[in-house]
């Protein structure tokens, strides 16, 4: 115990955090049986800790940035549970139709209750847009529009939305830009929701996985659905999205991406928050996309999605006395980690977030983002 104490302590020391010392980034540990747990079971130990209540902090966010910038993980060996699952991750499909589902459903079925006090009054669950914005609702707004004129949306068009949601940019597109949304989810609970708030706009929602859809579309949007399909699965991703896709239409795919390709996330967020989740890196993506379709323009908002996250996260802590009697306080320790531990990735650019606007054949011309007034 003592000696995996000294060792945690050194390298937290590293990264400039101190145990028990004053800084908002420092941690107080609970229990001791965190040190050892730490340097044998990595991030998934530091996650399960807190949940435990082992350690705490004052601004955990800031913790994890200063782990990440400090790169404290590669100063650990990773344990062979770890490599093991990186072993089975390549070797199986765990995004397969029937798993999608059920992987979907553990994170987007929680409760409709929890994400309406969570995010937006539009119910966005991808990263807002802050320029010339106060709050999260205009953060949100600005990234549903700009998404609409990247797509060069014109009234009557028919756009595809993978990954629908509880249906904010249909209906945000179909309000706005007059054009007809069909939208998808694997989740029955956001599926309900979404048509009840699409109520009399030209928009259908259906629950079914993509690999289903053999419609054409004008337009594709993809908002933070991509980081669901699995590495084995981008190639099939892509050429679903091109065979739906009209040979002058635009494809915009939104998603968290990654600096180095790995095959599986976080072995901590895959347990308790996405199972079965990847996220992309440059590279996956244009391997995946080279035979289908031509990059129009790629557009980094990381720093943006650390501000979403913790606004999120603002907006659970306030709304906690009306959650508190569904879920318990584990939960709320689990959940407050998650958005935290997320927040301070982004900011410490160890996770971006990418906007990519993909054409079949390439833009005669070249393209161009739409003014806004135009479209």
């Amino acid at each position: 115990m003592e000696n995996s104490k000294n060792m945690i302590t050194r390298l937290l020391a590293s990264a400039g955090i101190a145990i028990n010392g004053n800084d908002p980034w420092d941690i107080t540990v609970n229990n001791d049986h965190f040190y050892p747990s730490v340097l044998k079971h990595g991030s998934m130990a530091l996650g399960e800790s807190y949940m435990a209540g082992w350690w705490d902090s004052p601004h955990p966010d800031q913790f994890i940035t200063r782990i990440l910038k400090s790169r404290l993980e590669d100063k650990i060996r990773a344990s062979w549970q770890l490599k093991r699952d990186i072993l089975i991750s390549r070797i199986f499909n765990f995004q397969h139709p029937e798993q999608s589902f059920k992987n979907g459903r553990k994170h987007y079925d929680l409760g409709n209750d929890l994400f309406s006090h969570m995010l937006d009054p539009r119910m966005t669950y991808t990263c807002a847009f802050w320029d010339q914005a106060e709050n999260l609702a205009t953060a949100q707004e600005n990234k549903l529009d700009l998404t609409c004129r990247k797509l060069h949306l014109q009234p009557g068009m028919r756009v595809l939305d993978i990954g629908c949601g509880w249906g904010s940019f249909a209906k945000f597109a179909a309000e706005r830009y007059g054009v007809h949304v069909t939208g998808i989810t694997i989740s029955e609970e956001q599926a309900q929701l979404a048509a009840e708030r699409c109520k009399g706009l030209s928009v259908d929602i259906k629950v079914m996985d993509y690999r289903s859809m053999q419609e054409k579309f004008d337009a594709i949007a993809s908002l933070g659905m991509f980081e669901h399909v699995g590495y084995r699965n981008y190639p099939a991703y892509m050429k679903m999205a091109r065979h739906c896709l009209k040979d002058d239409g635009l494809f915009l795919l939104h998603t968290i991406g990654g600096n180095r390709s790995h095959t599986m996330a976080d072995p901590w967020l895959d347990k308790y928050i996405f199972p079965n989740a990847n996220i992309p890196s440059i590279a996956q993506i244009g391997k995946s996309a080279e035979d289908f379709f031509v990059v129009e323009h790629w557009q980094n908002f990381s720093t943006d999605y650390d501000r979403t996250l913790m606004a999120w996260h603002q907006n659970f802590n306030n709304n906690w006395d009306h959650l508190s009697g569904a879920y318990d306080p584990v939960f709320k320790r689990m959940w407050d980690y998650y958005l935290m531990s997320c927040a301070g990735s982004f900011r410490a650019r160890y996770s971006q977030l990418w906007q990519v606007v993909l054409s079949p054949h390439g833009v005669a011309g070249g393209y161009k983002i739409a003014s806004r007034g135009t479209s």
